[in-house]
């Protein structure tokens, strides 16, 4: 993957913490395809970590959202694909992040968005770095999150990037969240940890990578 996908070397080990994560989201999870990339009832797939969108792209690729001729052109000039993904320019990129800690807190307007509209079946997922919970943001998120036990999946890459560090692990910044701890690499075990979700409670996966 990277070695076609020239342009953002810098961000390559984010991109490479991200590929297996998102590649079950989109083979075996998401429903969402790229004929039904517009319809109002789809899944949501939020990507918070937004550096490095090396994998991201490549996954949308294989899936037949962007043509793969565009994987050749990243970051250059007349491109769609930046060194974040843009939502105006990308088929399938449901919001441009880049600035770390803002996902979060956009799934838990999604998900509140889509149960105003009556889409109560349409699931929620946002893909996080570890080092984004630095960010005070996200702890209001998770706050609000299972207070009103809102029905969105965050996924956080553990690759031990974050500054201080969490006492207690990853797990315990998400009180009032359901839990899974996988191999961020096994994508059975990821595949599994995804489909378990209380449909009443915010759910938590922790892929270390």
């Amino acid at each position: 993957m990277l070695t076609r996908i020239t342009g953002d070397e810098k961000h390559s080990p984010s991109a490479n913490s991200t590929l297996d994560v998102l590649w079950v989201l989109y083979d075996r999870i998401l429903r969402i395809t790229p004929e039904t990339v517009d319809d109002p009832d789809r899944d949501r797939f939020l990507l918070s970590k937004g550096h490095g969108p090396a994998a991201y792209y490549a996954v949308l690729a294989a899936k037949g959202f962007i043509p793969e001729e565009w994987l050749d052109g990243l970051g250059t000039r007349m491109n769609h694909l930046g060194g974040h993904p843009d939502r105006v320019l990308v088929p399938g990129v449901e919001v441009g992040t880049g600035s770390l800690g803002h996902g979060l807190g956009l799934a838990v307007g999604t998900v509140l968005g889509l149960r105003a509209q009556g889409f109560v079946d349409s699931r929620v997922f946002v893909l996080l770095g570890d080092a984004e919970l630095d960010e005070g943001s996200n702890h209001e998120a998770i706050a609000y999150a299972a207070a009103t036990k809102l029905p969105l999946t965050a996924i956080v890459i553990d690759n031990q990037s974050a500054t201080h560090g969490w006492p207690g692990g990853i797990a315990a910044r998400f009180p009032g969240f359901t839990t899974a701890i996988v191999d961020g690499r096994d994508h059975r075990a990821i595949e599994l940890a995804l489909a378990d979700r209380d449909r009443d409670r915010p759910h938590l996966v922790v892929a270390a990578v």
